[in-house]
């Protein structure tokens, strides 16, 4: 049973081929990480450093003006709830939820809430924000990923003024079935009984399914599917700088899963954010390699790994504080991966003489962002931004 066990161990989701692609992976890396030790300036560094990360995403359009709207509001217990939309390019439009905390006196710090990906494209901003009238699936989802609390509602609560777009593919942004070949929805249309729970599930299904053709098209096109993601985050930060609610010193972001990895390119992207929280997804692409590749088509940036690892991407905005939560439990990622992305930042806040702004958590939990880590997650906020 051991040697069985030691024999899968060795194998590998691209089986002979995993030798070929680790050793090529490993011949020339990270090189533009702030470990190297050509870099002794921090401020060239980081300008090299994100000017050819922004070069590998590859998608950089001209911007536009926000045209920002209200939808909808709606008045919550201690907080105001609205529903706006605004550009993001000439060709793009988003929703998000933004929320007031009541009587505020002054500028308030504010927080960008980065929703989840897990398969559940219908709802975007949704999954970590109160709505009415919530379907069952979604009610499930929400219970499931954050014990039944949705986080973006609680950090109003708290004072912090809160903003949750919708990402590039989910909610508002979500594929438009009518909008593809008939012959590619056909079984998709079978499935719809007119139940809202079973309609949600079939289109869930049919855009998973379809994220090979986005990404196949969105590389053809010349750019990448994170690229779009990135800028799109970004804009969401143009647009609480456009409210006069907001304090412009006072911004963080946080998110979950493919919301940690959104949150990951904000904070090191963007020097308007001055601290990130990544839950739930942390680790090297050294530890993807062999059997960890098995995540959506949206986080891959070719030869990006020539240059900058996923941890040196957070390190961009060192030495501005950063706080990581881990799941041990997780299956998506590799124990070893989540304790070498901890080790590669918390060496790189060490250069910077800056290691109590770097912190590393782990829960005993699967993927999820539990109550606890929110909890977690609120303290370093409060800590940081007020």
């Amino acid at each position: 049973m051991l040697v069985a066990a030691t024999a899968d161990a060795q194998k590998s989701d691209v089986g002979n081929f995993y030798p070929l692609l680790q050793s090529h992976a490993a011949e020339r890396n990270s090189s533009l990480s702030f470990l190297n030790s050509k870099h002794r300036n921090t401020e060239k560094w980081r300008r090299e450093a994100k000017g050819k990360l922004q070069e590998l995403l590859a998608y950089n359009p001209a911007p536009v003006p926000l045209e920002s709207q209200v939808v909808s509001t709606t008045k919550r217990d201690g907080y105001t709830q609205h529903l706006v939309r605004y550009n993001v390019s000439a060709h793009q439009q988003t929703e998000a939820y933004l929320l007031i905390p009541d009587n505020l006196s002054k500028p308030a710090p504010a927080v960008i809430a980065l929703h989840d990906h897990g398969g559940f494209y219908f709802f975007g901003k949704e999954k970590h924000n109160l709505t009415d009238d919530q379907p069952e699936v979604l009610r499930t989802y929400i219970q499931n990923l954050y014990e039944g609390r949705t986080y973006a509602d609680e950090l109003a609560k708290k004072g912090f003024i809160v903003l949750s777009p919708d990402a590039p593919y989910f909610g508002s942004q979500r594929l438009d079935p009518e909008q593809v070949n008939d012959d590619l929805t056909k079984n998709y249309r079978k499935q719809l009984t007119g139940d809202s729970d079973t309609d949600i599930v079939a289109f869930n299904k049919f855009a998973n399914g379809h994220e090979a053709a986005i990404n196949k098209t969105v590389l053809a096109a010349g750019t990448t599917w994170l690229g779009m993601i990135v800028q799109s985050d970004r804009v969401a930060i143009d647009y609480l700088l456009s409210r006069p609610e907001v304090d412009p010193e006072r911004i963080g972001c946080i998110g979950l899963s493919l919301g940690g990895l959104r949150s990951t390119y904000l904070f090191g992207m963007d020097s308007r954010i001055k601290t990130g929280i990544v839950a739930a997804f942390s680790t090297t692409f050294e530890h993807m390699l062999r059997n960890h590749t098995r995540h959506t088509w949206m986080m891959y940036v070719p030869r990006q790994n020539l240059y900058l690892d996923i941890p040196d991407v957070a390190s961009l905005n060192a030495p501005r504080p950063l706080l990581v939560l881990n799941c041990k439990q997780d299956k998506l990622f590799n124990p070893a991966g989540m304790e070498a992305a901890e080790h590669k930042l918390a060496a790189i806040y060490d250069k910077m003489k800056a290691r109590d702004k770097f912190r590393c958590n782990y829960y005993d939990v699967p993927h999820s962002m539990t109550i606890a880590m929110q909890e977690d997650a609120f303290a370093w906020l409060d800590k940081w931004l007020k």
